[in-house]
């Protein structure tokens, strides 16, 4: 009888300190399976997002050509060499001559945009069908050109037309 009560005793003190050695090891896989579970749902989060990405990533690829022709219209600087060298070649060959271009000047177009508005003095000689054609040319062209003013003076017999111009063109 006191053999069957001592490993009776025996059974529950090796039950007791074994539950007790692995309860915290248990709680701790517990712990670790819901970090798991939780790093898991996130995975698939961002995967999820990831594929969002793509998709959108294909539907801009569809206007590729319409996104690159704004952002012809509206570049990131002024590029001042590209455009004057546009006028130089936009006036000669509507028949125009540049005779010179005037101060730039640069103002922010909107208080919350980063858009910035790039006014520039031309002048110009020629007949008035070559500066309507040039007009024609700034108008057309894929940037963004504003006249904002045009003056001219009458020449005298058989010389050409003087023009003034400021346009006004964007860049952010």
């Amino acid at each position: 009888m006191n053999r069957t009560i001592i490993i009776t005793i025996f059974l529950l003190a090796s039950l007791v300190l074994g539950i007790g050695f692995l309860w915290p090891k248990y709680q701790d896989l517990r712990v670790l399976q819901v970090d798991i579970e939780g790093k898991r749902k996130e995975l698939q989060s961002r995967e999820q997002y990831l594929s969002q990405l793509n998709q959108l990533s294909q539907e801009l690829k569809k206007y590729e050509a319409p996104l690159s022709k704004i952002d012809s219209a509206l570049p990131s600087d002024i590029s001042l060499p590209s455009l004057f060298d546009f006028l130089q070649k936009a006036s000669s060959q509507t028949g125009l001559v540049l005779e010179g271009v005037g101060q730039v000047s640069t103002e922010a177009f909107g208080e919350n945009l980063d858009v910035k508005g790039h006014s520039i003095s031309l002048s110009v000689s020629g007949s008035y069908s070559a500066f309507k054609n040039f007009l024609s040319v700034l108008e057309k062209n894929a940037r963004l050109i504003e006249v904002e003013s045009i003056g001219f003076s009458s020449p005298p017999a058989e010389s050409p037309f003087s023009f003034g111009i400021r346009i006004k063109t964007h860049s952010y």
